[in-house]
C-alpha cells in the first residue's frame, strides 16, 4: 500500500479553476484533514504497518449502555499512532463477559469455572504509546461487518481468539450454528439480524499435512508436511469471505518430516536415519509462503487478509512437557522482557514471508494487513489457563496450558485491534471514493 499524498492537479501557474473543481478541492482539503491516515513504514522490512488513529479524544466511555450504541462509526481527528506499541494499564470496568454469561468458551480456557483464584487477569486493558485504544464496541463491529463474512485460518490459538470474538458480541447477540459439517473443526456462525457470518478453519500446518506416528520422538506426533501443497481443507472455502484472519505457529515445533515435490527433503527433530534437519523454521516459513501463495491464486477472492502475528508462550522453570508453568498474576511492562530467541525468529519469518506475498498480491489485487498484535501478548505471562482448563481430581493427560489463554483474558484485545483496523479500511474506502470521483471530474 503506498503512502497517501496531496493531489496534484495538471494545471498550470495561471490556470482557473471551474467553480465545480473549486468545491472539490475544498471538500478533499476537509477530509484529508479530517481523515489522515499515513502508513508508518516498518523500520526494518520496508512495508507499512497499518497504524491506526486515536479515533476519540478520550477513552471509550466504560459505561455499557453507552458502548452498546454503534453510533461513534465516524473517524475522527486525533495523532497517527501505532496501536500496536504500549502498555497493559489497569482497568477496572473489565471483563465485559464471564464464563457464565458466554457458552463459547472452549472448555480447556475456561479459567474461572476450573478454579483459578485470582480475577486481576481479566482486568487491564491494552494501551498504546500516544493515544487510547477504545474497549471493544459489540454494536459498533456488527454494524461495520453488516452482510459480511469472517473466516479464521489456523490453529487452536486462532479459535481461541474467534471464541473470543463470539463472547464480546454476545452483549448484543449470539450467532446460531450454519455449519456444514459436524465436524467441530471447520465451523460456521451467523448473526442473521445483521447477516454476519463467522467461520472457523482448523490447518494447524496451514498446509496439507497428516500424521505419520500418533506418538513419535516427543510423543506428540510425528507429521509429514507437504510444504509445497495448499490445504484444500481451507484453500478451497475462503473465496467468499470478507476478511480472513490467518494465524500459526506452536504445531512447528512438533516433530514433523517435509516434502517437497512429493520427496522428503528433510524435517524437524524426526530422528529418522539419513534425514537432514532442517529445524522448524524452515517449515514455517515455506508454510506461511505456500498458504499466502495459496491465498493470492484466488482469482475469486476479493477479501482482506489479516496476519495476526506469532503468540509467544509462557513456559517458565522448565519446558512445556519439562515441568515448565506459567505462574506470574500480572503482566510485564515494557522494559521488563525482550522478542528473542525462538519467538524473534518465528515473527521476523511472518514479517518477511507477509512482506513478500503483500508485494505479489497487489500485482493481482489482493490486500494484506498486519494485525502485530506480538507485543502485547508478548507482556501478558499472567494470561494462560496453566492448570485451570480441567478440574484437579479429573484423569486427564494435560499439560500446564501457557499456550492458550483465558477468557475473558488479554486476547479480547486481539478483537480491539480487529475493530480498530476494521474502521480504518472504511475510512480508506472512503478517501479511496473522493479520489477516483475527483480524477473523474477532472478528466471529463
Amino acid at each position: 500500500m503506498k503512502k497517501l499524498h496531496a493531489v496534484e492537479l495538471p494545471l498550470g501557474r495561471g490556470y482557473a479553476l471551474p467553480k465545480a473543481s473549486k468545491i472539490v478541492l475544498i471538500i478533499i482539503f476537509v477530509t484529508v484533514v479530517l481523515l489522515t491516515i499515513i502508513p508508518v513504514f516498518y523500520p526494518l522490512l520496508g512495508y507499512p504497518l497499518y497504524l491506526l488513529k486515536n479515533y476519540s479524544s478520550k477513552p471509550s466511555s466504560p459505561n455499557h449502555s453507552q458502548q452498546l450504541q454503534p453510533s461513534s462509526i465516524s473517524i475522527s481527528e486525533g495523532d497517527n499512532c501505532d496501536i500496536f506499541s504500549g502498555e497493559w494499564v489497569p482497568n477496572a470496568d473489565a471483563p465485559y463477559y464471564t464464563n457464565t454469561t458466554c457458552w463459547a468458551i472452549h472448555e480447556h480456557q475456561n479459567c474461572m469455572k476450573y478454579g483459578r483464584p485470582d480475577t486481576e487477569f481479566m482486568k487491564w486493558k491494552w494501551k498504546p504509546d500516544g493515544c487510547e485504544l477504545p474497549i471493544f464496541n459489540p454494536a459498533q463491529f456488527l454494524e461495520i461487518v453488516r452482510g459480511k463474512s469472517l473466516a479464521f485460518v489456523g490453529d487452536s490459538v486462532g479459535r481461541n481468539q474467534m471464541q473470543s470474538l463470539i463472547c464480546l458480541l454476545s452483549r448484543v447477540e449470539y450467532p446460531v450454528d450454519v455449519s456444514y459439517t459436524a465436524d467441530e473443526k471447520f465451523k460456521r456462525w451467523k448473526y442473521t439480524t445483521y447477516n454476519f457470518t463467522i467461520a472457523y478453519f482448523w490447518t494447524p500446518h496451514l498446509v496439507k499435512s497428516k500424521e505419520r506416528e500418533a506418538k513419535g520422538p516427543t510423543q506428540t506426533g510425528l507429521f509429514n508436511l507437504y510444504l509445497d501443497e495448499f490445504d484444500e481443507e481451507w484453500t478451497t472455502q475462503i473465496e467468499e469471505f470478507d476478511y480472513l484472519i490467518i494465524s500459526g505457529g506452536h504445531w512447528f515445533y512438533r516433530p514433523s518430516v517435509f516434502y517437497e515435490n512429493h520427496q522428503v527433503i528433510g524435517c524437524h527433530f524426526c530422528l529418522i536415519e539419513n534425514v537432514t534437519d532442517l529445524t522448524k523454521f524452515y517449515g514455517y516459513r515455506k508454510a506461511f509462503r505456500t498458504a499466502f501463495r495459496a491465498i493470492n491464486s484466488l482469482e475469486n477472492f476479493k477479501g482482506i487478509t489479516f496476519l495476526r502475528t506469532f503468540a509467544p508462550s509462557h513456559f517458565e522453570n522448565g519446558l512445556w512437557n519439562q515441568g515448565g508453568n506459567c505462574v506470574r498474576r500480572k503482566p510485564f511492562r515494557s522494559n521488563e522482557t525482550a522478542l528473542n530467541g525462538d519467538n524473534l525468529e518465528l515473527y521476523m519469518i511472518q514479517l518477511e514471508e507477509f512482506r513478500t506475498a503483500e508485494r505479489e498480491g497487489q500485482k493481482r489485487g489482493k490486500r494484506y494487513r498486519l494485525m502485530d498484535t506480538i507485543q502485547a501478548t508478548l507482556l501478558r505471562p499472567d494470561g494462560h489457563p496453566s492448570i485451570y482448563g480441567h478440574w484437579p481430581h479429573e484423569n486427564v493427560t494435560l499439560y500446564n496450558d501457557c499456550v492458550h489463554w483465558c477468557l475473558p483474558g488479554p486476547i479480547d484485545t486481539w478483537n480491539d485491534f480487529l475493530l480498530q483496523m476494521l474502521k480504518m479500511e472504511g475510512a480508506r474506502s472512503h478517501q479511496e471514493k473522493l479520489y477516483s470521483g475527483d480524477r473523474k471530474m477532472r478528466f471529463q
